[in-house]
């Protein structure tokens, strides 16, 4: 995450002036006049600023939605916040850490106790489990693939499949509130009795004990463990949610159904805003990547990256196809179908729970929606 204020903000502005233009039109018919209309657009309808509650500490994962402040933010330490203009449009975004900062708690019930926030991260199964009490609606998918894993020491266990989890005496160590769990506790891959909830992001138990297996990310853990935790320092082996059959949408940009009504002018503005700060991210990571080592840094908790970190999780983001198009030439959008799927993994599921959270009735349009995405933009 490098590089500096002039040329992002020449590089954000540049993609408010094609998104003003014409959705699918050639780059070169961008009038000039059109691209003050959009930022007079975002000024006059976003509230000011912009809030995004994150779901975790900053980390390249989040990588897009820093890259539409890019550097010279300001850092709130005490808050865990990130505060910015959204490149030149005179509309502040605060960006703010979660994990502890928020009580390890799902961003989804964040946004029910405070008002001020407009977007929150809340995986498209959170967005099902907490349909009838805490619903959210899904506006963009930065992440196209979740790198969410579970990882285990090699040389303690050598498992190929979940099933092997399953069949081993491992402790599943995960935070409370993860809804991937009950996927692999409901479909059988791994027992009620191997999971433990109590996963605060910290490495100590994992280094200690030896014989746990956690919960991590693809783009994160395995490089920081074997480079960055000393008391660790070798690789550890990892399976991706994702290849469970579990293929769910992770860290969308959310919003409360009463707030996408009430905003829908700020969102038409904002999301093809956010999808062109994912594809500038992933494209040129420097500048974000080395900022985030600055906030990570200020806000001195046990939280850490590293620059070599940043680059492998961008790398990792472009090897397992972390961010990409997915099936056609859009960046952010949902694969309804694919979403239907978790839908109808997770219904029976929570219905044999008896999750009081969730509605029975829920249907893929009550949680995710395409209503804002820009079609032309994509890697």
């Amino acid at each position: 995450m490098h590089k500096r204020g002039m040329k992002l903000a020449a590089t954000l502005l540049a993609g408010i002036l094609l998104l003003a233009a014409c959705g699918g039109g050639e780059e070169e018919s961008a009038p000039a006049a059109q691209g003050g209309s959009a930022k007079e657009g975002l000024a006059g309808v976003c509230p000011d600023p912009v809030v995004l509650q994150t779901d975790w500490f900053p980390e390249p994962e989040h990588g897009g939605a820093y890259q539409l402040i890019g550097a010279g933010g300001e850092i709130d330490e005490e808050k865990g916040t990130y505060t910015g203009e959204i490149g030149d449009t005179g509309v502040d975004l605060e960006i703010r850490s979660g994990g502890p900062f928020i009580g390890f708690q799902q961003d989804s019930a964040q946004m029910y106790q405070d008002e001020e926030i407009l977007l929150g991260y809340v995986n498209t199964d959170e967005g099902v489990q907490n349909s009838a009490r805490l619903p959210t609606k899904a506006v963009l998918a930065p992440l196209e693939i979740s790198p969410q894993i579970l990882m285990w020491d090699p040389q303690q266990y050598d498992f190929s499949s979940f099933e092997d989890i399953g069949e081993s005496d491992a402790t599943v160590l995960y935070f409370e509130g993860g809804v991937f769990i009950d996927y692999l506790t409901g479909a059988g891959f791994i027992r009620e009795e191997q999971i433990d909830g109590s996963y605060d992001g910290s490495p100590a138990r994992f280094v200690s004990e030896g014989d746990i297996v956690q919960q991590g990310f693809a783009t994160n853990e395995p490089y920081k463990y074997e480079n960055d935790i000393k008391e660790w320092g070798r690789p550890v082996d990892y399976l991706l949610i994702h290849d469970s059959g579990y293929e769910f949408y992770t860290q969308t940009i959310s919003v409360k159904p009463d707030v996408l009504e009430s905003e829908r002018d700020c969102l038409e503005q904002l999301v093809p805003l956010m999808q062109q700060a994912q594809v500038d991210y992933i494209k040129d990571p420097g500048p974000v990547n080395e900022e985030l080592l600055k906030i990570v840094e200020e806000l001195d908790t046990f939280w850490t990256l590293s620059e070599g970190g940043n680059k492998f999780a961008v790398a990792q983001m472009k090897k397992l196809e972390v961010v990409s198009n997915g099936p056609n030439e859009t960046l952010g959008d949902f694969d309804m179908e694919r979403t239907q799927k978790i839908v109808d993994l997770l219904n029976p599921i929570f219905e044999e729970k008896g999750v009081r959270t969730w509605d029975p009735e829920v249907t893929v349009e009550d949680i995710v929606t395409n209503e804002f995405i820009d079609q032309s933009i994509g890697l």
